[in-house]
Formats: C-alpha cells, structure tokens, sequence
C-alpha cells in the first residue's frame, strides 16, 4: 500500500504552477491599478488646469464689467478687486465720441494659478452699446 507523502509527490509540480500563475496574476493585477493610479492623477491636473483657466477668464470679464459701469455717461473709469478667487483689474477708455476700449486681467488664486486677458473694443451710439471686437486669451 503506498504512502500517503508518496501518492502526493506527483501534484507538487501542479501546485508549482498554480502558485506562479497565482503571482503571476498578482503582479499584473497591481500594474493595472498603478496604470490606472497614474492615469486619474493626470486626469485630475488636467481638471485643475482647466478649473484655473476657466476661473481666471470669468474674472478677467469680471474685471471690464467693473470697469464698464456706467459707460454711456463716463468717458473712462477702472476697477480693481482682490478676493479669495482671483486678482482683477479692468480699465475702460473712450476714444471721440463714440468708440470704447475695455480691458480686463484676472489671475485666479487656484491650483495651479492661471491669468487671462480680455480685451473689448465697439461703439457708442446714443444709448446703445455696440461691441464689434472681443478677444480672449489665457
């Protein structure tokens, strides 16, 4: 009658394996989850970069609102603000009797930190404003 150590010698090298496919599997399962570590932190800057400029060109034409206040009746004025969103700055200028310029610059205080320009340039004719030029840059 054979032993029981002798009948289980032939399943050793099954075991053998099993245990490496078994590390195998570990080893690539903990890639997977690195690669997707790595892949939600690059997409979290990404929405941190576009968080930053999407905040500092909503301050920027924050900032010539401001400075747009009361336009048809002033012919130049400035504003500036500074709160926990940003550093804004905006300027207003008419030129003759009827054309205007307004500028705004923002630098949003977020991670990371962002500015932005806008730059407006129309007309003024009696009580109506036109804008014929905008430009936005970051």
């Amino acid at each position: 009658m054979p032993s029981i150590n002798f009948s289980s010698r032939g399943r050793t090298e099954e075991r053998g394996f099993v245990l490496a496919a078994a590390l195998l599997l570990a080893v690539l399962y903990f890639a997977l989850m690195e690669l997707l570590l790595l892949d939600a932190t690059r997409a979290l800057q990404d929405a941190q970069r576009f968080r930053s400029h999407l905040i500092a060109a909503t301050l920027a034409e924050d900032g010539a609102e401001l400075a747009a206040a009361g336009m048809v009746t002033k012919s130049g004025g400035s504003a500036d603000r500074d709160d926990d969103a940003g550093k804004i700055a905006g300027t207003y200028v008419r030129s003759g009797c009827c054309s205007f310029e307004l500028k705004g610059d923002a630098t949003a205080k977020a991670v990371p930190p962002a500015s932005a320009h806008v730059r407006l340039q129309g007309r003024i004719e009696g009580n109506t404003i036109t804008i014929d030029y905008a430009t936005h840059s970051q």
